[in-house]
């Protein structure tokens, strides 16, 4: 690649193993990213993702692979060398330094002149919001607050690449939710090429242009959100992302799915007969009402109201099936037919064969 289609970031089989570990932490990554794009590793705890971001950073040396940044290799180059801006899980200010200071420390440590240093500390900290809370050292400031000073210190290098290391784990679910928000809108604003390291799918689903899902130190998918939710490559992408109605039984030539319960579903998937898991998500799943009729292009499932969940937007209905426990998830101001139903009472649910996801079960 060259030119505007060369990648802002390659990673090229980067692996990492540790002494005395059964297996590698890292196996022989490979990805690219565009630049001004936002990327998140996604997975769960000791998948391999924050050991990629520390590789990226220079905080950990490959036992083999590249990484490249603007086509350049900075493998070898020690972290201050690399021109990233990291903002960590713990944030790390200094306790006794303003937030001004702060942000201005990684820019002293780079030799930039004081005024300099002064002025770009204050534009960062603007740039977050913080512009009148610059004389404030950290306890005196909120979570939030103290987690936009360390996004700020890392943007005030004017990084090649923004890292950011569970950035949002500390915050509770509110702030999570507008601090997050405010990240990305940045972001954009910005154009800032940015890896974004995250064990929670709602944080990934909504900021990233791109997610790689990773497990035992590989990635699974890498796609954008929209594809990583609605059309996951593995049976791991389809658990670890989203919730799913989980049927288990036998895909006969023809793409009908035999349950172990006795139910007959269609599946366009795609996969060859054998034993199967298949994956339904609730958004996809429709309850008739009464008289009404699945099309032709509809599974029909029969089955129970077990229980019902109201949440304010939505509600969440749990039939008991032939398939096994299916949910249906609809706006709580939408379908009226269900509100009448009770536990016990008979429900008809209905779906696409294509909303079947099935994967082989080896």
């Amino acid at each position: 690649m060259d030119g505007d289609t060369q990648p802002h970031l390659r990673l090229e089989g980067l692996a990492r193993h540790y002494a005395g570990a059964p297996a590698a932490a890292v196996d022989h990554v490979s990805l690219e990213l565009p630049r001004g794009a936002l990327l998140a590793l996604l997975g769960p705890s000791g998948c391999g993702k924050t050991t990629t971001l520390r590789m990226i950073a220079g905080l950990e040396a490959p036992d083999a692979g590249r990484i490249l940044v603007g086509g350049r290799d900075v493998t070898a180059l020690p972290p201050h060398r690399r021109q990233m801006g990291m903002v960590f899980q713990s944030y790390a200010l200094f306790p006794h330094m303003t937030a001004a200071g702060n942000v201005a420390f990684g820019l002293e440590m780079r030799g930039t002149a004081r005024a300099e240093r002064i002025r770009r500390a204050q534009a960062a900290l603007e740039m977050v919001g913080l512009g009148t809370l610059a004389a404030r050292k950290p306890r005196q400031l909120s979570g939030g607050q103290q987690q936009r000073v360390a996004l700020a210190r890392a943007l005030a290098i004017e990084p090649e690449l923004l890292l950011l290391d569970e950035p949002l784990s500390a915050l509770d679910a509110k702030l999570r939710e507008g601090v997050r928000d405010e990240i990305r809108s940045l972001q954009q604003r910005l154009g800032t090429t940015t890896v974004f390291v995250t064990h929670d799918q709602t944080e990934a689903l909504a900021m990233a242009d791109c997610v790689a899902v990773m497990n035992a130190g590989k990635i699974e998918q890498l796609a954008p959100p929209e594809d990583i939710f609605e059309r996951p490559a593995s049976r791991f992408v389809a658990t670890f992302v989203g919730r799913a109605a989980r049927i288990r039984g036998q895909l006969e030539p023809g793409g009908v799915l035999r349950t172990e319960g006795g139910a007959a579903l269609r599946t366009s998937h795609g996969v060859a007969p054998g034993a199967v898991e298949a994956f339904l998500r609730p958004h996809r799943v429709r309850v008739l009402g009464p008289g009404e009729s699945p099309s032709d292009q509809e599974n029909l499932l029969e089955g129970r109201l077990s229980r019902r969940i109201y949440t304010g937007e939505i509600i969440a209905i749990e039939a008991d099936t032939p398939a096994g426990p299916v949910v249906a998830e609809m706006q709580a101001g939408g379908q009226s037919h269900w509100r009448s139903l009770r536990e016990g009472d008979s429900m008809r649910l209905v779906f696409r064969a294509a909303d079947l996801l099935a994967f082989p079960v080896a």
